[in-house]
């Protein structure tokens, strides 16, 4: 019942709004007739709307300012209107008066300004009866004329196809949905805040890689037509990152997309952004030290506080993040002894809790297939899941003490991964070797493993000093600290199937 009416109010809404804009384009005709422009040159203005309000006991009563931004609501009283506008900073209440903008102008207003419109006011700040603090207009200017009305005011933008396909739209009628991004804009400048206070370089590396690598990951393909070259968007930018610490910058770091042709989610999106940073004669128990005060450092800046409410969870920032490692991750959080982990009845494990895998694979990706199942949405806090296979960690160099498990981890919080690290693999006979693993793996059907890449070989020739690299998902932790649990709402234009 309640999906008919919506559909009903949508059909009714797209009605009117059809009408509207015959209505609009009209009065563009009619403005044009008087020689007004819809669209005139930019004027200048002296303050934002928050900033005159919050400088209203700082100037004289006379002091005018002038402001521009977007009308979001109009009340009209006889030769008087009060009006909303908003721009970038939020909003001011306007207060036009016939007597004093004159008869003209304010005839113009009542036949051409619309809610949508895009205008410039002039005038000194007073406070009304009820205590709000709003401008008198002296002068006022049509700048944009909007041709279609906006979404209705008391419910909103809820389709949420035209949040993300027209998200102009949501930003102009969702305070909450700006908020979100301009947080999303903080968290990116804290962190390179945070890079740069502990000597780190940012660099920019290549977006289109002649052989795709540094991630299990599909690529996407594209062909350079003057080169003749088949080319691949980047997975990842880990390779050429490790190339500068070879020639000597020994901590780097870039914050830039990465594109992997992969399914869609509410976790997943095609682009998406990460930080990706290196740090010489370090080692993976510096990394997790680096990131677990990384992000206190953001949480507490952003949201002034360490405890993060994402979704019904409750999350705290603040403890020393666990540290556990795969295998006892699956005994405690997965509720299987450690005797049904054994390469001897791992099978039998596999099978009693129905996950779908090739019986061949190694026990690595049987473990693997079992922490994915049944303990990655259960880490809540975050926690750091260390000693992952060596199969499924082909960049990462060797564990001298087990050849079973190699010195790398991944960060959950929310019960979801957030950031991924190793100690970086600089042996260039063990990386050649398990390149020609992971190239054999590709040509029996395994579309995710990597290619052999020659010329990092060559790279890592030239010696690769003792080195630790992690990736931290820009996007979800931004919907961590947001309180978002999609990644299309912490994303501004998502990739969506066509109409």
């Amino acid at each position: 019942m309640e999906n008919k009416q919506n559909a009903e109010r949508e059909h009714l809404q797209e009605q009117d709004a059809s009408l509207e804009y015959a209505v609009r384009l009209a009065k563009v005709e009619a403005m044009k007739a008087l020689g007004i422009d819809p669209w005139p040159q930019q004027k200048e203005v002296s303050s934002t709307c928050h900033g005159a309000i919050n400088n209203f006991e700082k100037v004289p009563e006379s002091y005018e300012y002038t402001v521009a931004g977007r009308v979001m609501a109009v009340r009209l009283h006889g030769k008087t209107a009060f009006v909303h506008i908003q721009d970038n900073s939020g909003r001011i209440q306007v207060y036009i008066r016939q007597d004093i903008i004159g008869d003209t102008l304010f005839e113009q207003f009542k036949d051409f300004v619309d809610v949508g419109d895009i205008i410039w006011v002039k005038g000194p700040l007073f406070k009304t009866k009820t205590g709000e603090i709003t401008l008198r207009v002296t002068e006022y200017t049509l700048l944009s004329k909007c041709l279609h009305p906006l979404p209705e005011k008391f419910h909103g933008l809820a389709d949420i196809e035209t949040i993300y396909r027209q998200r102009y739209l949501d930003l102009i009628t969702n305070q909450e949905s700006r908020e979100r991004f301009k947080k999303r804009s903080a968290i990116i400048r804290l962190m390179r805040d945070y890079f740069d206070d502990h000597g780190f370089m940012e660099v920019e590396t290549p977006m289109l890689h002649p052989i795709p690598g540094g991630a299990a990951a599909k690529p996407f393909s594209t062909h350079h037509n003057a080169l003749d070259t088949d080319f691949y968007l980047r997975i990842a930018p880990e390779l050429y990152l490790k190339r500068l610490v070879i020639g000597g910058f020994e901590r780097v770091y870039e914050i830039n997309r990465n594109f992997r042709n992969e399914g869609i989610s509410t976790r997943h999106n095609p682009e998406f952004t990460m930080a990706e940073f290196y740090v010489a004669h370090k080692d993976y128990r510096f990394m997790m030290d680096f990131i677990e005060q990384l992000l206190q450092y953001i949480a507490e800046r952003v949201n002034q506080t360490r405890t993060v409410n994402y979704g019904a969870m409750t999350i705290d920032l603040s403890k020393p993040f666990e540290r556990i490692s795969m295998q006892d991750a699956v005994v405690k959080h997965g509720g299987i002894p450690a005797s049904d982990l054994a390469p001897e009845t791992i099978d039998t494990t596999i099978k009693k809790h129905h996950i779908q895998i090739d019986s061949k694979v190694s026990w690595g990706y049987k473990l693997l297939a079992l922490f994915e199942e049944l303990v990655e949405k259960k880490l809540v806090n975050p926690t750091f899941v260390t000693d992952y296979p060596i199969e499924i960690s082909p960049l990462t160099k060797r564990d001298p003490n087990n050849t079973v498990v190699v010195p790398r981890f991944e960060l959950f919080i929310g019960g979801m991964e957030v950031a991924n690290g190793y100690n970086e693999l600089n042996d260039p006979f063990d990386q050649a070797a398990r390149f020609r693993q992971q190239a054999a793996a590709r040509e029996i059907g395994d579309q995710e493993a990597h290619y052999y890449d020659a010329d990092y070989v060559l790279a890592l020739e030239h010696g690769l000093p003792p080195t630790v690299g992690a990736g931290i998902g820009i996007d979800r932790l931004t919907m961590l600290l947001t309180n978002t649990t999609s990644i299309k709402d912490v994303i501004l234009f998502p990739a969506l199937k066509k109409r």
